[in-house]
């Protein structure tokens, strides 16, 4: 009786066991069915387009989390255009942040206008943040650049001639992406910058303004002549004056502010010479009062000294009596000499 007891219990264990397995196996096989399922158009789809994506890559991608739609979409696309790149670096460039569509269309265009792009600079250019289809466009249908560009302070390059007469120019700048240097060249602006330094330089070193105004030409050519695109994204194509125009006498302006500064300093100098006479004037009367008083005070020691040689015996009555005749003598021929005036 034990036995047979023992006989049901296994009996049971065994049937629960395979009824367990059977139903993890229908799970896993349902699991496995909706997944085909989820991918059976995408594998449809690059079977008959000859994408060459088997169906555990599709599957490898979505553990990848990789979007695998876009992948599909992107190699059937490349393959109808002729073209060969490989699934993996499609997923690659995925993964790295990239824009897969943005590439794939720009080496596709790229492609059909003659231009050698691999994908690799491709990926590099986008992963750089660069438009790489925008750069394809450009390349091939050159951009035109304003100099200044639109909407700056200044919508003029203000240069001025050797005569001091000052020149306002606007300039056009034809330009295409040079693909090789687009990773790490300069933009825009140092194109922009770079030519109106050029002009500035153009307008600075003539002679006359006439010459300009005669030749604008003589601006695009020499500015050209620089080679402006080196390290730069673009190869400058042409550079056009859109416009120039004569602005302000520059020269004589600042000769009349310098002439003005002269003048101010001329003035502070003769007003520095003429406080300078003042003091000097004033010192003079200081001294000649000096020296009167000393004259006065040496005039009243003589009658002391006369009172001390008459005491001394030195100085008698007669010899003081010559001493008023010539002081009487030295008094009239004085009046004289000097007449009063008025007669």
């Amino acid at each position: 009786m034990q036995y047979l007891m023992q006989g049901k219990e296994n009996l049971f264990d065994l049937i629960t066991g395979t009824m367990v397995l059977w139903v993890v196996g229908i799970v896993l096989v349902l699991m496995f069915l909706a997944f085909m399922v989820k991918h059976l158009s995408l594998y449809v789809r690059a079977l008959f387009s000859r994408a060459e994506i088997s169906m555990f890559q599709l599957i490898g991608m979505s553990l990848r989390k990789v979007n695998a739609p876009l992948i599909v979409h992107s190699k059937i696309r490349v393959v109808q255009s002729g073209l060969t790149i490989s699934t993996q670096e499609l997923e690659a460039h995925f993964l790295a942040g990239g824009n897969v569509s943005a590439v794939t269309s720009a080496i596709i265009a790229a492609d059909r206008a003659g231009i050698e792009l691999p994908f690799k600079t491709a990926a590099a250019i986008d992963l750089a943040g660069r438009n790489v289809v925008e750069a394809i466009h450009t390349s091939v249908d050159p951009k035109v650049i304003d100099c200044p560009e639109r909407g700056a302070e200044r919508l003029v390059i203000s240069a001025v001639a050797k005569n001091g007469i000052e020149l306002r120019v606007r300039a056009r700048v034809t330009v295409r992406t040079h693909i090789p240097r687009l990773v790490g060249g300069a933009t825009e602006e140092t194109i922009i910058a770079r030519v109106g330094e050029g002009i500035l330089t153009t307008i600075g070193a003539a002679t006359d303004h006439k010459e300009v105004l005669e030749n604008p030409d003589r601006i695009s050519k020499t500015v050209l002549a620089k080679g402006l695109d080196a390290g730069t994204a673009f190869e400058i194509l042409s550079i056009d004056i859109a416009d120039i125009d004569v602005g302000e006498n520059i020269g004589s302006k600042l000769q009349t502010q310098q002439a003005q500064a002269d003048l101010l300093v001329a003035q502070a100098k003769a007003e520095e010479r003429k406080s300078m006479a003042i003091a000097r004037e004033h010192e003079m009367r200081a001294n000649i009062a000096e020296n009167e008083a000393k004259r006065v005070a040496a005039e009243a020691e003589v009658p002391l000294a006369m009172a001390e040689a008459f005491r001394s015996g030195r100085l008698g009555v007669m010899d003081y009596l010559r001493i008023k005749n010539l002081e009487a003598d030295t008094n009239m021929r004085d009046k004289i000499a000097d007449p009063p005036k008025g007669s």
